[in-house]
């Protein structure tokens, strides 16, 4: 064995090599503070995500469990659960009132929902171009939803339209005396939808921001083409803005379907009958009468999940047809 091996051996580098067991220049490992380090910044992020965690599951994910499981019993809020299966499942489709209250939220929302896109989208083609006083006008057309389904508002819009109102007393002048729109069974949902439309304003503002991107060579192009202002509408505005106009009509359906708060102060807070004839008994007064009026709390949670259920359907049909009418620009690509 020569010297120079020997030494390997022993563990001393020989010249211009590495010792055993070393590792070879580039290969060394990480520091161990550098890992520490790592660790606490993992940490840390656990940390801050720790309330919205809690939240989640003492909020949203727990109330949800309690409310599946209550819809499978009978529960008074005062007695303890007692179970009964499918039992609120089958009282729903036998409830006459239930399928009142089906039919006029879906008037509501199919009715509703088109004319309030369709009022945001005009408004916003009038916005989007520069003009004097540009500021005011999009802060005054959006105040109305910064307000929201108060009651403030729903009081207000009851004064307006109630029997001798403005609007009644208005519209007299003209010989179209209705006696009152709220007291109407044909006119209380329509007043309804309008206080919806009227509140336009958070579309509007999504719109703008959809019409903002549109490039303004095509609106160019096509008018060198001859294409009127309805054909640059048809085949420039509506496909470039397609996927906000998908996003307004997702959020503007599953909003619609809630409604409770704008319909029950319209209607008066005190009945108990959902306006003249049932005509403003949207899903959720009655999901509210169920639970807190007539204490079948495991009846207004099965009704909950059923609208649940019926969102969920909506959603996943949109999702499914918007392949049909919705070009987002990897499509184009």
């Amino acid at each position: 064995m020569t010297p120079t091996t020997t030494r390997a051996a022993d563990g001393v580098r020989p010249p211009g090599g590495t010792a055993a067991g070393k590792a070879a220049p580039g290969t060394r490992p990480a520091p161990a503070a550098g890992r520490r380090r790592g660790r606490r910044e993992t940490l840390a992020g656990y940390l801050f995500l720790t309330p919205w965690c809690i939240g989640i599951l003492l909020l949203t994910l727990g109330p949800m469990l309690v409310s599946l499981y209550l819809a499978f019993t009978d529960y008074n809020l005062f007695d303890s659960p007692r179970w009964i299966g499918f039992k609120n499942f089958q009282d729903l489709f036998q409830d006459d009132r239930w399928w009142t209250s089906v039919q006029v939220t879906l008037k509501y929302v199919l009715i509703g929902t088109p004319l309030k896109l369709a009022a945001a989208l005009a408004v916003a083609l009038l916005l989007v171009k520069p003009r004097k006083g540009q500021g005011f006008y999009r802060s005054a057309f959006y105040a109305p939803s910064l307000i929201g389904a108060s009651v403030s508002i729903g009081i207000v819009w009851r004064a307006i339209f109630n029997d001798d109102a403005v609007v009644d007393k208005s519209m007299s002048l003209f010989g179209w005396d209705v006696g009152g729109w709220i007291g109407d069974p044909d006119w209380a949902l329509p007043t309804l939808t309008t206080l919806t439309v009227w509140q336009f304003g958070a579309p509007m503002v999504i719109f703008l921001a959809g019409l903002k991107q549109v490039p303004g060579e095509l609106y160019e192009a096509a008018e060198m083409d001859g294409a009127g202002r309805w054909r640059r509408f048809r085949s420039i505005t509506l496909p470039m803005i397609s996927p906000v106009l998908f996003f307004n009509l997702l959020l503007e359906l599953i909003h619609s379907f809630q409604v409770f708060t704008s319909a029950v102060v319209i209607a008066g807070s005190g009945t108990n009958t959902g306006g003249p004839g049932d005509s403003l008994l949207v899903y959720g007064w009655y999901l509210y009468e169920q639970g807190f009026r007539n204490l079948r709390m495991g009846y207004a949670a099965a009704m909950a999940w059923m609208l649940m259920l019926g969102i969920g359907l909506v959603t996943a049909v949109l999702f499914k047809t918007q392949r049909g009418w919705v070009h987002y620009e990897e499509d184009a690509r």
